[in-house]
């Protein structure tokens, strides 16, 4: 029976579970509290320059090719893939870099260079990798997170000491070249939480990284954003922007409408992709699933403190995305994770789009995005702000040999203030709620609220997880369960 259905949020699983519920023919509308789509994947423009604001990094391939193909299309009927070569370089203390090539065969033999069977090791390292990545996209993530059951499959089960140890342990056991170490640990970030607080079984997330490629769409990430509006209002969406959520109004235990800009709007089902901690204060107390205590205890994936910057004229010595791992690894992570606090020495990334698609900046021109990963809930001003800009871009021009302050011409920095403010992200947090062995599959935070009837919730505090993919795989799952219900 077709049901109305409002959908709260513009990101990645709102949009790919909007999808999915207009095609089962309901009626679907969506509510963006933003004047732009997409969430934390909006984009905007400037002086020329076209700039992802969030997501950079097109990874794992064939679970976009598996989301549009559920509606008979094709990554390629809405944008155009390039495969980067490399798919980025890492650049170390001193400038000296490794670049990471878009084939196995090109990274085997960077890790024979490095290291001492480096290739063999890697070899046997990657194998697992696949294998665990094949269970994970088959036989997990497109599971709800309902029950403990879920996980016990005939595979599953042969990779149950996989849970209980760690990527850092797995890394630390098979190499010795700590720049191989740290490469090798750098994909499971992703996931929110340290190396040593991941579980074993992640490192599927290395096979994402050699065995499928980094990735890039034509005009940049959010062409992917784009794609899914386009196919969702193909589908009879209603798309709303500026369009603010003030209270989820309940009735006799059940989501019966929303306010929105002060006006009432009645619904079948409800369903966010907001920020899940933020959507729980929509409701009366009374109705609120996790506590303000559960929310504090839980680990958070860090925030970000970002810089989106135009030059006038190309850089030398860089890739399309670059890694700087020229400071301590795990000092920065103590300070997100541990003690959290400002790094000392922050650990950054940097992406030129422009490097390999012109359309994103002026002719003869540069765009720049640069992160530096920092703790949630820390203070942000200004001033910490262009203090850390002076860090890492003095550093960015010893390592890359170049003077390039002087040829700013445009520049914005978005921070845990900001993340607040713009995506009501509990204490700023850039990607979610961490995948540790507590916090993976039936842990997080539920699908289905279990207070209020025809309430439901997707998005990366929820299940599988953070980053893109799991994104669309939890609107997916979202949408299957509210047809089930």
């Amino acid at each position: 029976m077709s049901k109305s259905i409002a959908v709260i949020g513009s990101g990645f699983s709102s949009l790919a579970a909007a999808c999915y519920l207009a095609q089962s023919g309901n009626t679907v509308e969506v509510f963006e509290k933003n004047d732009s789509l997409g969430g934390r994947a909006r984009r905007f423009k400037e002086q020329g320059f076209t700039f992802d604001m969030g997501p950079s990094w097109y990874w794992m391939p064939d679970v976009f090719e598996r989301f549009f193909a559920d509606f008979g299309k094709k990554p390629s009927d809405y944008y155009e893939l390039d495969k980067l070569d490399p798919g980025y370089q890492v650049v170390f203390e001193g400038g000296e870099t490794i670049e990471i090539g878009d084939s196995l065969d090109k990274i085997y033999k960077i890790f024979d260079k490095e290291e001492e069977n480096g290739a063999k090791k890697l070899k046997k390292f990657i194998d697992n990798a696949r294998k665990n990545y094949d269970i994970a996209i088959k036989d997990l993530v497109y599971k709800p997170g309902v029950s403990p059951l879920e996980l016990v499959t005939p595979k599953t089960v042969t990779k149950l000491g996989e849970f209980f140890s760690t990527v850092d342990k797995d890394v630390e056991k098979e190499f010795k070249n700590e720049k191989l170490k740290q490469i090798l640990k750098f994909p499971v970030l992703f996931l929110g939480a340290k190396p040593s607080e991941t579980p074993s079984f992640y490192n599927f997330m290395n096979y994402a990284d050699f065995g499928l490629g980094t990735w890039h769409p034509k005009g940049g990430f959010h062409e992917v954003i784009a794609a899914m509006v386009k196919l969702a209002e193909s589908l009879g969406v209603k798309i709303n922007t500026n369009a603010n959520i003030d209270k989820i109004i309940v009735e006799d235990k059940t989501a019966k409408a929303l306010e929105v800009n002060g006006e009432l709007k009645n619904f079948d089902t409800i369903l966010s992709g907001a920020d899940y901690h933020h959507t729980e204060t929509l409701l009366d107390k009374k109705h609120r699933q996790y506590s303000e205590e559960y929310w504090s205890k839980k680990v958070f994936a860090p925030s970000s403190l970002l810089f989106y910057i135009g030059f006038d004229r190309k850089l030398d010595n860089v890739k399309h995305h670059n890694l700087f791992f020229d400071v301590d690894f795990n000092e920065h992570a103590k300070d997100i994770y541990t003690t959290p606090k400002w790094p000392k020495e922050p650990l950054f990334y940097a992406n030129f789009t422009s490097k390999t698609d012109p359309s994103t900046a002026p002719e003869g021109h540069e765009n720049g995005f640069f992160l530096v990963p920092i703790a949630p809930g820390i203070e942000d001003t200004e001033e910490l702000r262009e203090e850390y800009f002076n860090k890492i871009m003095t550093r960015f021009e010893s390592l890359t040999e170049q003077k390039v302050q002087k040829n700013i011409i445009f520049k914005k920095s978005f921070c845990v203030n900001d993340f607040v403010e713009d995506y009501n992200s509990y204490k700023g947090n850039a990607y979610g709620m961490a995948n540790t062995l507590l916090q993976t599959a039936f842990l997080r935070p539920k699908l289905k609220s279990k207070k209020v009837k025809n309430l439901f919730f997707t998005g990366q505090l929820t299940v599988p997880g953070p980053g893109v993919p799991p994104a669309l795989i939890s609107g997916k799952l979202v949408s299957e369960l509210i047809e089930k219900n």
